[in-house]
């Protein structure tokens, strides 16, 4: 029989718990993991018990009232509060979603938190984007063109501008490419669905004159065809958008223009 070692500091333990104060009407338990690597501890999952009656009503809330009135040392990112900047991606109840536009009346009991995963933890709820954003950069996601600027906008007609919407909505939050088992596999190379979908965007883009020269740089075994539709990234997009129906799209330009 096989046996797998977990890697060193992998294994969460049980951490400590916050009781809610005395007289607390309406009282919700949130699991949150804690992990700092500078302390050379094990993971854990610290337990907070929160007065709903004295909260707003969606998960950031709840964490933005747990770092300034229960542990001062809880970390993660947040910003806008509305959806837009894509800060506070993480995992909620079992799926990877925005914490801004999570209520907290949608997950049932208690309510476990997690980094996104399959990413390096830099402390607590912080996951390590690096790699991401290196690949984002590597599809040169911005107007190229050869033909020399016009004394205006470059125009577009409303029928080529509806060929971008349901890709420029993206917000780079990456609850999709961290919830895809190709990613997870083959994430040194697979580019993963939120950087493909950015690529259809700008393949998409009539104003853009470079389409052949991004579509040589997606033709490869890794980069595009690691999507093997498990539609993950569809499902959890919190933005409602479609990253698997983009690629699909990438693939067909490929073999259209063969």
């Amino acid at each position: 029989m096989a046996k797998f070692t977990l890697p060193k500091n992998s294994k969460v333990g049980a951490g400590k718990t916050h009781k809610a104060p005395a007289g607390a009407k309406r009282v919700k338990s949130f699991k949150i993991y804690r992990y700092d690597p500078d302390s050379g501890e094990n993971p854990r999952l610290d337990t907070y018990e929160i007065d709903l009656a004295e909260c707003g009503p969606m998960v950031l809330d709840a964490l933005i009232k747990i770092k300034n009135e229960v542990d001062t040392g809880l970390t993660f990112r947040r910003s806008c509060r509305e959806g837009v900047c894509g800060s506070c991606s993480m995992n909620i109840g079992g799926h990877n979603t925005l914490a801004c536009l999570k209520p907290i009346e949608d997950v049932a009991g208690e309510i476990h938190i997690y980094p996104l995963p399959h990413l390096p933890v830099l402390k607590d709820l912080v996951g390590d984007l690096t790699h991401i954003y290196a690949q984002y950069q590597s599809v040169q996601p911005w107007l190229q063109t050869e033909t020399p600027p016009p004394d205006r906008e470059r125009l577009q007609s409303e029928a080529e501008r509806a060929k971008l919407d349901g890709l420029w909505e993206c917000i780079l939050c990456f609850c999709c490419t961290t919830s895809c088992p190709s990613y997870w596999w083959q994430g040194e190379r697979y580019l993963g669905p939120a950087v493909l979908l950015q690529a259809a965007r700008w393949l998409n883009d009539s104003r853009d004159e470079k389409t052949g020269e991004r579509l040589d740089q997606l033709e490869d075994p890794f980069k595009l065809y690691r999507c093997h539709t498990i539609m993950n990234c569809t499902n959890t997009c919190p933005k409602g958008l479609n990253p698997a129906k983009a690629i699909g799209e990438i693939k067909q330009m490929l073999v259209e223009r063969r």
